[in-house]
């Protein structure tokens, strides 16, 4: 597909770099002539250098041949207005990030049809929710969910004295009395799809999926008990910390917020006249112990640096008891974060790029199948995906194990009537599942290219 992208910042570049692996035109436009020159010279893309709220720019661009535009700069209304002209201009799909709460909560409906958008979505927001999800599972490193919330996919650590240490994943339902598939293994520095020999080992990171009712014990068995969450002290005051509270105090879950800016601490009592608000360093550890750090159940570290986040994060796990989830804006770390003991991370800018993608792939299908949801896991490494069969297929109806699908690639889940099914070989997909895919070949687009 033709796509231009509206700002190179690090949301845009993220997303560059994801649809070129995808094999997209990408075009990308940018005020900053560095910001353009660098995604030019590094992905081998278009770039123009200019004010895309110029009917003129983005005409230079090529929004009358474009399928898709992006607008994912800093400016919301900048975003808004490139959207509205490409629409006029081109007729083109047109996808916003947008920021302001007054606009993605009280306006979202409205401007989607006056603007004609596809898609508009919430970096803050969208964090938020992931970080939820974290909350939801405490000693859970990752969660994602799929059919419709039905189904939770976790990355948990394999914990010293696990009961499943040792033992193959063939063997685990019989030995051990629970229905969990293993779907993709970290171990140090490698990442595996793995098959039925494979052995588990102490510290061995395993993606899984499993019904509701054996999620808990799946966890227990790999040595990690699930506390119910009663405290949560986030530090830093942004607007992603206001979605997570509201959603926290509505659990019934008792909120400390930790905030360098006077301002910003009197902005969050009247947002959040339920929370704990303090204004102070959120670095200063005696702070932290007076604010009753060591009793909190969870700490969210959400600076804007990376570097006190991660800090932070360590001295939540290491000296507080507490689980930390890190907030991570350059996922340049990323290879020296996997070495440190910091809870769960998120990267803002990967939840935004994903969503994004998300859409472009159910855009770009064909034969009727689409794709609901979309993850990337484990640096990239592995894609998550969700697809509903919306159309006949030669390999419908045949017992899995009979069909050739591809290398490194795992049904994990079909989900037929509102029903979950963990599958087996007996098992085969039918019209209207939703199938959840796990596999290490990028840019899956519909059902069918599971098949070699």
């Amino acid at each position: 597909m033709q796509i231009i992208v509206v700002g190179c910042g690090n949301v845009g570049k993220t997303l560059i770099e994801q649809l070129v692996k995808e094999g997209h035109d990408v075009t990308a436009v940018d005020l900053d002539k560095s910001r353009v020159e660098q995604v030019v010279r590094e992905y081998d893309v278009m770039g123009y250098i200019g004010n895309a709220g110029s009917r003129a720019m983005l005409v230079e661009a090529g929004i009358k041949n474009a399928d898709v535009l992006l607008a994912v700069t800093a400016s919301d209304e900048l975003n808004l207005l490139c959207c509205l002209i490409a629409r006029k201009a081109g007729n083109c799909k047109t996808i916003a990030r947008v920021r302001n709460p007054i606009y993605t909560l009280e306006e979202v409906s409205f401007i989607k049809e006056e603007l004609g958008l596809s898609l508009i979505i919430n970096p803050e927001m969208a964090a938020a929710h992931e970080i939820a999800r974290l909350i939801k599972y405490p000693s859970a490193i990752r969660v994602e969910n799929f059919a419709k919330g039905r189904l939770d996919l976790l990355g948990c650590k394999v914990q010293e004295g696990s009961e499943l240490v040792g033992c193959a994943l063939m063997d685990i339902a019989a030995k051990h009395k629970v229905n969990m598939l293993v779907v993709a293994v970290q171990r140090g520095g490698d990442v595996v799809i793995p098959n039925g020999q494979y052995v588990i080992e102490e510290g061995d990171v395993l993606y899984f999926v499993a019904e509701p009712t054996e999620v808990l014990r799946s966890m227990k068995k790999l040595g990690n008990v699930n506390r119910k969450v009663h405290k949560v002290m986030i530090i830093g005051g942004g607007e992603t910390t206001v979605y997570l509270s509201k959603h926290l105090l509505n659990m019934g879950i008792d909120v400390t917020i930790i905030e360098s800016s006077k301002e910003r601490c009197g902005e969050l009592n009247e947002l959040l006249p339920e929370a704990l608000v303090i204004h102070g360093d959120g670095t200063d550890r005696e702070l932290l112990l007076e604010e009753g750090i060591e009793s909190m159940n969870i700490v969210v570290a959400w600076t804007n640096f990376d570097e006190e986040n991660i800090m932070l994060s360590l001295y939540a796990q290491q000296h507080a008891g507490a689980k930390a989830i890190t907030k991570i804006h350059k996922i340049e770390h990323d290879e020296i974060l996997q070495t440190l003991d910091m809870g769960s991370v998120c990267y803002p800018k990967k939840i935004t790029a994903e969503r994004i993608l998300q859409y472009i792939r159910a855009m770009n299908n064909s034969m009727g199948s689409n794709v609901e949801t979309l993850y990337q896991l484990l640096d990239d490494k592995v894609e998550v995906l969700e697809f509903v069969v919306g159309s006949e297929h030669p390999f419908l109806g045949i017992p899995l194990e009979k069909l050739h699908l591809k290398k490194n690639l795992l049904i994990a889940c079909i989900v037929r009537s509102g029903k979950l099914i963990i599958p087996g070989g007996k098992d085969e997909i039918r019209m209207n599942d939703s199938v959840v895919v796990v596999t290490r070949e990028r840019g899956l687009k519909c059902i069918s290219d599971i098949m070699r």
